[in-house]
């Protein structure tokens, strides 16, 4: 089986977010570079989320099925991103299952791409290879989503070496940039990912206090804004910077709260690693802070948004400092 055969048939678990960008840019394009390509075959636990993209691709690059077992059985590789390790090793028992009914005759890749603790790769590398011709890598991703809208995606991978192999030209250029190859190891590429992570949770920490302390000065956050896109034009400090700025915390289109919370996954790491990470910690405190702000405004009605991005961390800070959380003096 080769990356750019015509006879693969992919399948995609788990649509939203990042998932769901991932899947639509794989099938898009296969439709156009690979001759004769397959749909896609999507699940997700809300069927809504496949048929709307059913809707927006049409039937030539996406078919949806609400069967689990049908995406273990047809599927020659099969790419999962799901919200957490519970939901993780719940699917995968669930092909594995399927698959000891019905095993497979022809080798069948399953690519791990959820944010997930290390150990959890050990686990399901039990699990898949208790069925014949399974193999598994883990392939967690890095960028925002207009990163991924665009197909610019950093792709992280660990495992089966052919495996990630056949998979890599699938990924590439299709939903990413480049591919970082971390070995054999399967712990590696989510033990990268929640590294990576902890970097961009670190910098929004200190731009969350350095709004802070430039609204308690009476620096506008404008000119604070205009200082980051000419200092750290990366796509992620200046989308972060943009949202404090304006106040803009609608997680609907961007990473939640409760996404950045489990994300402190990073902390059990540093525990188990005796490697200290004290800006992560205060971080983290800070998002606790920010939803259980938000929380209380829901219950008393008085909030719009109804999932937190993670940049709404800033309120964490400007409640220690005293200022208004969710409506800072942007223009002081």
């Amino acid at each position: 089986m080769a990356g750019g055969a015509v006879s693969i048939q992919i399948g995609y678990v788990g649509l939203s977010g990042m998932g769901g960008t991932m899947a639509r840019n794989l099938a898009k394009y296969r439709a156009t570079h690979v001759h004769n390509s397959p749909p896609v075959l999507v699940w997700n636990r809300s069927s809504a989320k496949g048929q709307k993209l059913l809707a927006e691709l049409g039937a030539d690059k996406i078919r949806v099925t609400e069967s689990l077992d049908q995406v273990a059985t047809e599927c020659d590789i099969i790419f999962t991103s799901l919200t957490n390790d519970e939901a993780v090793k719940s699917v995968y028992q669930q092909f594995v299952a399927t698959l000891k009914n019905a095993p497979p005759q022809r080798k069948k890749i399953f690519v791990e791409s959820s944010t997930t603790f290390p150990t959890l790769a050990g686990e399901l590398e039990t699990l898949i290879s208790s069925a014949p011709h399974c193999r598994l890598i883990t392939c967690p991703v890095f960028g925002t989503p207009p990163v991924a809208e665009a197909a610019q995606l950093i792709i992280v991978m660990s495992g089966d070496h052919q495996s990630k192999q056949e998979v890599a030209p699938i990924l590439v250029p299709a939903v990413g940039r480049k591919v970082i190859d971390l070995g054999e190891s399967l712990e590696k590429a989510p033990t990268f990912k929640l590294i990576g992570n902890s970097m961009i949770l670190g910098i929004l920490e200190i731009l969350t206090e350095s709004y802070t302390l430039a609204e308690k000065a009476g620096i506008a956050a404008s000119d604070v804004h205009g200082f980051v896109q000419d200092m750290f034009p990366a796509p992620g400090m200046i989308r972060y910077s943009e949202r404090i700025s304006q106040d803009n915390f609608d997680g609907s289109a961007g990473f939640s709260v409760d996404g950045g919370i489990k994300d402190a996954h990073i902390r059990r790491l540093t525990a188990i690693h005796n490697s200290p990470m004290p800006c992560i910690d205060i971080a983290h405190q800070h998002l606790i802070t920010a939803r259980a702000i938000h929380r209380s405004k829901v219950q008393l009605g008085k909030e719009t948004v109804e999932v937190l991005d993670w940049s709404s961390l800033v309120t964490g800070a400007r409640a220690a400092a005293g200022l208004d959380v969710f409506a800072s003096a942007r223009d002081a």
